[in-house]
């Protein structure tokens, strides 16, 4: 099985790539998702966390905003948090891609954010950064969210600029096509090549 990481900033087009991995008979991991379900199933993640930020976990929920509110100004606080989740995340991720693995997948794509600063490339046979020019980002989350040009500038801004990706990911798809249709043409021609590169190495 050919494993994939896929990141980039938000609006650049990573569901269309990653409708495309499916398309293929291939499976998606999006980890924000994962992390998500993870708080509703995973009873040893919220006790850490509520070891780590007592009171942030009540009658076996996460309060999300109590969480924020501490660890949003608090860079030590924020980086025990993601060290904290990251530790459940990957195994969870390990497992999902074992179970792919199991059912003979061809192909699984790993969808995060911040799949560069952590283990995450390790288990990847390619690493792909889908960027897009900042502009057509803007207009894009403005009519995905139903967010104000101001709201949609401002996410645009907290993120790393494309540059960060590109320079660190084996390939790098540029968003700028026309069409959603011209696009998913550019991420099936990348798949052949990188599937192609994967039965050579193989």
């Amino acid at each position: 099985m050919t494993i994939l990481g896929i990141t980039g900033p938000t609006g650049s087009g990573k569901t269309t790539f990653l409708r495309r991995v499916e398309a293929r008979g291939g499976c998606v991991l999006d980890l924000d998702a994962v992390y998500h379900a993870l708080l509703q199933t995973d009873r040893e993640l919220l006790e850490a966390l509520d070891a780590r930020f007592p009171g942030v976990i009540q009658n076996g929920v996460l309060d999300r905003k109590a969480l924020g509110k501490i660890v949003f100004g608090d860079p030590a606080a924020l980086e025990d948090l993601n060290r904290i989740t990251g530790t459940y995340i990957l195994a969870e991720t390990d497992r999902r891609l074992a179970e792919a693995e199991r059912n003979n997948l061809p192909l699984a794509a790993i969808d995060a954010i911040n799949l560069l600063e952590g283990e995450l490339p390790e288990r990847c046979q390619a690493t792909v950064a889908i960027v897009a020019p900042p502009e057509l980002r803007i207009q894009r989350i403005m009519a995905r969210d139903n967010i104000s040009e101001e709201y949609a500038r401002l996410r645009v801004s907290a993120q790393q600029p494309n540059e960060y990706y590109a320079q660190r990911c084996s390939y790098t798809l540029v968003n700028d096509a026309a069409t959603e249709e011209a696009f998913a043409a550019q991420c099936d021609a990348l798949l052949d090549t990188i599937l192609d590169h994967a039965a050579e190495r193989a």
